[in-house]
């Protein structure tokens, strides 16, 4: 015989079933952490135009990875087109102050002097160029690099790729764990996505002590004191700046080949930084932070 209980167990049952669920809910919601936003872009300048000068600038500077590119501030290299920055990597001659010449010309730019944070989460959406030879980057570096050098002033590389379709890269750099020493970790997209035919969420959610690295807001590494190096310094509790740049060669990704197509392109989607609604953070221009 099939016993029913009286509606008014039923009731009850109904009850704390929904407490329990709300409960769970509350829980979460109080770990998860909440963000307010401190600095973003959405590069919705008109087509054709610079990106905004008030919140990026031009790192012209050379570079020590024997990339093969001239960084310029050339249009044609950095530019907004329908709502995204588009970095280009163009087939191009240039001469170098030292007389020799150079094959290819891209963009790196950066907010220093403009905008740094200490901690917070850090994100980008972006589609990705893809060739043998092509590297881009979405990364932050120490502000107080000038005064230290690097890599004592820290290197927080939010997402590479070295011409992978589907797999990318995580890593810190700091003293006695930079260049290939530096913790690293590859992730990979999901089974039939790339990373050059839609856009994908990389992200970096700092705090002291720890540093997470998300894909599409999926946690795919995780690196504290404990991954560094015996007696090396963690050295990410002060202000750090972003960079987005579009590489062509370098040690990590070997020299273009002639299966690699230009131009190439690294489409930016927006870039968007947030503090911890619960913690005190600094969040002030470089200049004021040295």
């Amino acid at each position: 015989m099939m016993t029913i209980d009286p509606p008014s167990t039923r009731f009850i049952s109904a009850v704390s079933a929904l407490a329990l669920l709300l409960a769970c809910a509350l829980s979460a919601s109080a770990q998860a952490p909440r963000w307010n936003l401190t600095w973003s872009d959405e590069f919705n300048r008109p087509n054709g135009s610079a990106p905004d000068p008030k919140k990026w600038a031009f790192d012209l500077s050379d570079n020590n990875n024997h990339e093969l590119e001239t960084y310029t501030s050339s249009p044609a290299n950095a530019h907004i087109e329908d709502g995204h920055l588009v970095l280009s990597a163009l087939k191009q001659d240039t001469t170098r102050p030292d007389g020799t010449t150079r094959h290819y010309t891209s963009a790196r730019l950066f907010t220093h002097g403009i905008f740094s944070q200490t901690y917070g989460r850090f994100e980008a959406s972006i589609k990705m160029p893809l060739g043998k030879g092509i590297w881009p980057a979405f990364w932050m570096l120490g502000d107080d690099a000038a005064a230290v050098g690097w890599p004592n002033s820290g290197e927080i590389d939010i997402v590479e790729n070295i011409g992978e379709a589907a797999v990318s890269h995580s890593t810190i750099h700091g003293p006695g764990y930079s260049g290939d020493k530096g913790p690293t970790k590859a992730f990979t997209l999901p089974e039939g996505q790339r990373v050059d035919t839609a856009f994908h969420l990389y992200a970096a959610e700092w705090a002291p002590n720890d540093i997470k690295f998300f894909l599409d807001d999926h946690l795919v590494a995780e690196r504290t004191p404990a991954d560094l190096p015996a007696g090396a310094a963690w050295v990410y509790n002060h202000p750090f700046y972003i960079l987005l740049n579009l590489a062509v060669g370098g040690d990590w990704p070997g020299n273009p080949d002639q299966t690699t197509n230009f131009p190439q392109q690294m489409l930016v989607d927006y870039v968007r930084v947030y503090k911890r609604a619960d913690h005190k953070i600094t969040a002030l221009p470089s200049a004021l932070t040295k």
